[in-house]
């Protein structure tokens, strides 16, 4: 009887490990500091990794393997991208991993939008003017003014 229970335990325990992957292993990825500044101030700005904040600002993202870009936003200006590249110096036994983006600070210059076309108002055709017969005579008929 303790042969099969122990059996049991044995199978269970080898089929937990069937399902584990080296994945969990893995170090989560570095978070770095990413600086944001556009002009004019107070732009929207989204990351392609999710955060986002108003400018000025400083996020937190994890350091991707391959580069990232920011979109800047604001009412009335056009959208502007800025593709960040991900540095990455492997360090060796007397200094530590880094991780450099550039640009540094991430900076856009927002143009204003164009002011949308104004709309025109469909021209009305004109009238033609009601004769007056009284006012002028038709000249066909009128006698020759006496001299």
């Amino acid at each position: 009887m303790h042969r099969i229970i122990a059996i049991a335990v044995t199978g269970a325990s080898l089929a937990g490990c069937s399902s584990l992957s080296l994945d969990s292993f893995k170090p989560a990825p570095p978070l770095v500091k990413v600086a944001l500044e556009s002009a004019p101030p107070g732009a929207d700005a989204t990351t392609s990794l999710g955060p986002a904040c108003k400018t000025p600002c400083s996020i937190d993202v994890p350091a991707p393997d391959a580069g990232f870009s920011v979109t800047f936003a604001g009412p009335r200006f056009q959208p502007v991208t800025v593709p960040v590249q991900v540095i990455r110096n492997p360090g060796d036994f007397a200094s530590p991993p880094t991780t450099i983006i550039d640009p540094s600070p991430v900076f856009a210059e927002l143009q204003p939008a164009a002011p949308p076309p104004k709309a025109r108002k469909p021209a009305r055709p004109k009238q033609p003017k009601p004769a007056n017969d009284a006012a002028s005579p038709d000249p066909a008929t009128a006698q020759p003014a006496a001299r």
